[in-house]
């Protein structure tokens, strides 16, 4: 997936959400890790994720260049696109919760 010259996510199948903050990848990471009630992986390396359930993680992607957000939230699974679509709604609700405002890509972003 390749979407305003970001990252690519690592799972085969992947649901994408998107967040207006300015925040830094790592910040972003560790306030995901904290709704999901976990840690992050590979912390500091160059692919750190947050486990969400089994077989399903969180990346997140930043545009390049350091423009500013918007950040997305890559919800990925090699599972299948139900997994992913099932995790992301529940991500997103728990993000929403601690008062992030979380969206699908534009159509401009995919």
């Amino acid at each position: 997936m390749e979407a305003w010259g970001r990252d690519t996510a690592s799972g085969p199948f992947v649901v994408t959400l998107v967040v207006d903050l300015p925040i830094a990848k790592p910040d972003a990471l560790e306030v995901i890790a904290f709704v999901a009630d976990t840690e992050v992986q590979n912390a500091r390396t160059a692919y750190p994720r947050v486990s969400l359930e089994p077989d399903v993680w969180a990346e997140v992607q930043i545009p390049r260049f350091a423009d500013p957000p918007p950040l997305a939230i890559d919800v990925c699974t090699d599972v299948s696109i139900d997994a992913a679509q099932r995790a992301a709604v529940r991500l997103a609700a728990a993000l929403e919760r601690v008062g992030w405002t979380v969206r699908p890509p534009r159509q401009d972003e995919v």
